[in-house]
């Protein structure tokens, strides 16, 4: 059983309530959306054949418990659940990173799954599968990129009608370079939003490249 990867490496997890932690990250490769502020594009293509042992054993290789599975969006490849299983049957801990076009509920109950909801300013806000809140459980975690204020306002809304921050915590990240991290801090104080307000600290750390 093989999968398209785009790259394996270890870093600083830079986003969740994760944040810090050394973690081995595995980027599939492909995406069926086209967010206006993806940093990511480059894993759209390219990258190699791997067999899951094969895997493994890269992520192995780093000597970590955390283990991210990222993208592009792994969901689009069906055999990521398979991966993800394995994974969990090796004793690592588990995150992936979903864009939320994609049926999360075949996803192995241990993986903690980080679910973005799309704004109407990422361009992709008609893809949002909104049957995948019911899915959510405690361990998961529900992220807003925003771009600007309209696209705060319309996640405040989101919160309150699907009740979001009652099924799993809540993430409101900034688009790096586009949005002012204290706007939106200030805003989600203003507000006494249920929120975790978070900047993405590998990008703080070494910039907007591949491999961090």
């Amino acid at each position: 059983m093989k999968l398209k990867i785009h790259e394996i490496f270890h870093s600083l997890q830079g986003e969740s309530s994760r944040v810090g932690l050394p973690t081995v990250f595995v980027r599939l490769t492909g995406c069926p959306m086209r967010c206006v502020y993806c940093d990511t594009a480059y894993a759209f293509s390219g990258g190699s054949n791997m067999e899951i042992d094969d895997i493994l054993d890269k992520v192995a290789e780093f000597g970590t418990k955390y283990v991210t599975v990222t993208g592009g969006e792994p969901l689009a490849q069906k055999d990521c659940h398979a991966l993800l299983k394995a994974l969990c049957d090796a004793g690592y801990n588990v995150s992936l990173e979903t864009g939320g076009a994609i049926d999360i509920s075949p996803v192995d109950t241990r993986v903690s799954v980080i679910l973005d909801i799309k704004t109407p300013a990422s361009g992709e806000l008609q893809n949002n599968m909104w049957s995948n809140l019911a899915h959510l459980k405690s361990t998961d975690e529900v992220k807003f990129v925003l771009c600007d204020r309209a696209d705060y306002d319309w996640a405040k809304d989101i919160l309150s009608t699907h009740k979001v921050a009652e099924k799993c915590p809540v993430l409101f990240s900034p688009v790096y370079g586009q949005m002012r991290p204290a706007d939106l801090a200030g805003w989600v104080l203003a507000d006494k939003l249920p929120v975790r307000m978070q900047v993405q600290l590998h990008k703080i750390l070494w910039g907007t490249k591949p491999g961090v």
